[in-house]
């Protein structure tokens, strides 16, 4: 049993007892939750922790993971509110987004020019401040959906929302951003040519 398994015989195996199993579920979903939490905290230790008590509470509770074809959604939203719940903890007001999830996301990485290099993270840290100035909602379905490629019905699954309040959430974070990024439009339309 390795990675490319499907979830639901992972689960089944980890089920009986197959540590090995556990494991092998922990290596193919860390990063994509690891991600999450570190983009939605923009703290690595913090994203860590989240990404530890995730996969703790998913061991305590898989007698209830029954024959889902993912669990990478349930394991979402589990990190989506441990991240909740460390932020009131720790009364963080205003978060940012991981500078290098978001500039991999809208620019793979290759060779640019010097000034490519420099227009390049011109435009990303216009972007990264952009949605680091969203609210936690807004931000949290932007990096679901853009970073993560959930669809919209597993966000509702992870944020515990009808699919209409996604969608919602996601043509206001999209105005926002449009609005804050508004002056680099000929610029972010030259790029993406």
């Amino acid at each position: 049993m390795d990675t490319r398994s499907s979830d639901r015989e992972i689960i089944f195996k980890a089920q009986t007892g197959d540590l090995k199993a556990f494991e092998v579920l922990y290596k193919k979903h860390e990063w994509r939750v690891y991600r999450t939490a570190l983009t939605i905290l923009a703290n690595p230790q913090a994203a860590e922790e989240v990404l530890q008590d995730c996969f703790l509470r998913a061991y305590k509770h898989l007698h209830r993971l029954n024959g889902d074809p993912s669990i990478s959604p349930w394991l979402h939203r589990v990190a989506v509110n441990l991240c909740y719940s460390h932020l009131r903890r720790n009364y963080l007001a205003q978060l940012t987004v991981s500078m290098e999830s978001l500039g991999n996301y809208f620019f793979p990485v290759s060779a640019p020019s010097p000034e490519e290099s420099t227009h390049r993270g011109e435009i990303q840290a216009a972007i990264k401040q952009g949605v680091a100035s969203l609210s936690f909602k807004h931000r949290t379905v932007v990096v679901l959906y853009y970073l993560q490629s959930f669809s919209l019905q597993e966000i509702a699954y992870i944020l515990n929302c009808p699919v209409g309040t996604v969608k919602s959430r996601l043509y206001h974070a999209r105005k926002a951003l449009s609005q804050r990024l508004s002056g680099l439009r000929p610029q972010l339309a030259y790029e993406l040519a």
